[in-house]
């Protein structure tokens, strides 16, 4: 099975978020449904992003890594396709 790290915009409040998920589109359909949660403010949210792994553990990796940054010059560099995709 594959697991996705992906990675949402919104336009509306000028926000990022980055998840997992083995089915990134419905992913996508849940955070804009609004039900609950922190993206629930963002609403309409984007797929910006997607990258395939065939391990769970390495997403998990990839989003702890990614989220523990805080750093939205490294999610552009994604967007770009400028960055370097090996675990420092």
């Amino acid at each position: 099975m594959s697991y996705y790290l992906y990675i949402l915009h919104s336009s509306k409040i000028d926000r990022y978020y980055i998840g997992i998920s083995n089915e990134p589109k419905l992913r996508l359909q849940y955070h804009n449904l609004g039900e609950k949660g922190w993206t629930k403010r963002g609403i309409p949210w984007s797929l910006a992003f997607t990258k395939e792994f065939s391990d769970k553990g390495k997403t998990q990796k990839w989003e702890a890594w990614l989220k523990q940054q805080k750093n939205r010059s490294i999610i552009e560099k994604i967007l770009t396709g400028k960055f370097n995709w090996k675990l420092e």
